[in-house]
């Protein structure tokens, strides 16, 4: 996150002068992405769709509220009469921060979540396996069963991944117990890490891990290419990290890559993640037994209930994955950890903060193939 001398100095020197419209884009493009979120972030209307078909691409829709990395939503689907598969797509992945693909298939468990939480409120039963015999895929077969309408699908449009400072305030036990169910899965597991030296520990990996990856120009470039700067921006690409969402200046592209290239420096970011990650109440570790894709999709929907459930409760989230992502340090991760020869998948921070500017998504006729 930029200072408040950065910023004005960036915009007065980069700028010329029009900081109005660097600053606010143009009134009429922040109205654009204000109905943008209105319309992404959303329960279905007062007039549920009845028919199998509109019932599924509903269900799709809901699934696409999930998170991603870089918010790549690396995902298609296929609609059948009671079969919703879910595809990776592959001309969205980030080999640079994951090469072997593991977040992009964390990103389909996530979103599988979401469609089975969404299927029950409107009375069907998702029956989810792993399909690697032609194409890998996540198949969710549904059946009909009596409607409900769980605190977790109540919370799909409100989740979010809070990149911000949060309150420092602890959670009750019963909230962590209420996180710890959750996070729990097959073959998956969470740890809840709430000791004050234990969480400067992982700081410290955080920040080792993060300073690799800085020095890395092609993870750099990788991340200013899925950045979304300006409001026209975000709402035209419908997918990335929006800018306003961790508090840096919304600004057109070209301003937005000049101060990227400026300000965004291993110091910078390891200053923010410490500040961040103390005023946090506490970090959870998801950590599967085998790695391999079916178990990376069951992370995926291990993480999305957590989320969902800390939404729920009013507890912010909000990945620090740099541990995992590196892979010369994860091993260490783990080891300090004490989990053994399994993988630590997600490192995820939790707490008590307020809401900040959302992503957005793409259309359905973007994501759903034939």
């Amino acid at each position: 996150m930029l200072t408040r001398r950065q910023t004005i100095f960036a915009l007065t020197a980069l700028a010329g002068g029009t900081v109005t419209y660097a600053v606010g884009a143009s009134q009429n493009a922040s109205n654009r992405y204000t109905e943008a979120v209105r319309n992404t972030w959303r329960h279905t209307t007062d007039n549920p769709p009845v028919e199998m078909s509109a019932i599924n691409r509903e269900l799709v829709r809901y699934a696409t509220l999930a998170a991603s990395s870089h918010n790549t939503q690396c995902w298609k689907f296929r609609i059948e009469d009671r079969l919703i598969s879910i595809l990776p797509d592959l001309t969205r992945e980030c080999p640079a921060v994951d090469p072997d693909r593991h977040h992009l298939y964390v990103s389909l468990g996530c979103a599988t979540e979401n469609l089975i939480q969404a299927a029950q409120a409107f009375g069907k039963y998702g029956e989810v396996s792993f399909d690697s015999k032609i194409e890998d895929m996540v198949k969710v077969n549904l059946e009909p069963t009596k409607e409900f309408k769980t605190p977790l699908f109540k919370a799909i449009p409100k989740r979010q991944c809070t990149r911000a400072e949060y309150d420092g305030k602890k959670l009750s036990n019963d909230d962590l117990k209420f996180l710890a169910t959750a996070g729990k899965g097959n073959g998956v597991s969470v740890l809840l890490i709430t000791e004050t030296d234990k969480i400067e520990k992982i700081l410290e990996y955080v920040v080792q891990a993060n300073t690799i990856q800085m020095s890395d120009r092609t993870f750099v470039d990788e991340l200013e290419f899925w950045i979304r700067f300006g409001y026209d921006e975000a709402v035209n690409q419908g997918d990335g990290l929006f800018s306003g969402s961790t508090g840096n200046p919304v600004v057109p592209r070209w301003l937005g890559t000049k101060m990227f290239n400026l300000f965004f420096s291993a110091k910078n970011e390891n200053d923010k993640y410490a500040k961040q990650i103390r005023s946090s109440a506490g970090i959870a570790v998801f950590v599967s037994d085998r790695n391999d894709k079916e178990h990376w999709v069951e992370t995926g929907r291990c993480y999305e209930r957590f989320a969902l459930q800390a939404t729920a409760l009013g507890i912010k989230n909000a990945f620090l994955n740099q541990p995992v992502e590196v892979t010369a340090l994860r091993p260490q991760f783990a080891s300090y950890l004490g989990i053994g020869d399994r993988r630590p998948d997600l490192v995820i921070r939790f707490g008590y903060g307020a809401e900040t500017p959302r992503s957005l998504r793409r259309s359905l006729d973007r994501v759903i193939i034939a």
